[in-house]
């Protein structure tokens, strides 16, 4: 009878830990930040804006880039910086997917999509035509979830969370200019865009929620 107290508490106490780790929901995947494209030719910026998954390109190996193969002739001189690659994306129940449209500006075409977070470091992509020809790929992510807020800001200045990984950057990067006590710098450079060059700011696109392409559908 004296160790039943001790026997007791032991099986409380595995009780206790089988719940905490058992029965624990799992924290959802978050698809939101920058991501490299398999490629590595640009950066997809992915934030939701009212409700729905919206990504952007955000950053380009080469800038200057245009939707020259965009149907429209209206839009083909626009720059593909900025532009809207994944349309109004919404989330599937009970499984961490979103789908909607995914904008290909290699022939100008829109093709339904899914996106898919593995783990929290890669978004794996697919896209179909009309249900078959399916495709995908898988990005990298190159900077953290980004926070939400009433206006979907990117927080600039918050620190990220421990989600992203830093890339390593090119040696163009290093021949910057000598920082002057003058220069005025609001926030330090997220860490995916340390890849940027100097005919590129390292955040020319801030937060994508604002964007005319996207503020007319979201808003």
């Amino acid at each position: 009878m004296l160790h039943c107290p001790r026997n007791i508490m032991r099986t409380v106490a595995y009780s206790g830990l089988f719940l905490a780790t058992g029965f624990a929901p799992a924290l959802a995947a978050d698809p939101t930040g920058d991501w490299r494209v398999a490629d590595g030719v640009a950066n997809i910026r992915v934030a939701e804006c009212n409700g729905s998954m919206w990504g952007v390109v955000a950053w380009e190996k080469t800038p200057g880039g245009r939707d020259k193969n965009n149907p429209d002739v209206s839009k083909q001189n626009r720059p593909t910086l900025g532009m809207p690659i994944l349309i109004d994306m919404k989330k599937k129940a009970g499984v961490d997917q979103w789908q909607g449209q995914v904008y290909n500006a290699k022939d100008g075409q829109f093709y339904s999509s899914t996106i898919r977070p593995i783990g929290s470091d890669q978004l794996e992509i697919q896209g179909c035509v009309l249900g078959f020809l399916c495709g995908g790929e898988t990005w990298t992510r190159v900077a953290g979830p980004i926070p939400s807020s009433p206006a979907n800001s990117m927080a600039k200045g918050a620190p990220k969370t421990t989600g992203a990984l830093p890339r390593t950057a090119p040696p163009t990067t290093t021949a910057t200019a000598p920082k002057t006590t003058t220069s005025v710098n609001p926030a330090p450079k997220p860490p995916g865009q340390k890849l940027a060059t100097s005919a590129q700011p390292a955040d020319s696109v801030g937060d994508i929620c604002l964007l005319p392409d996207i503020t007319r559908f979201a808003h």
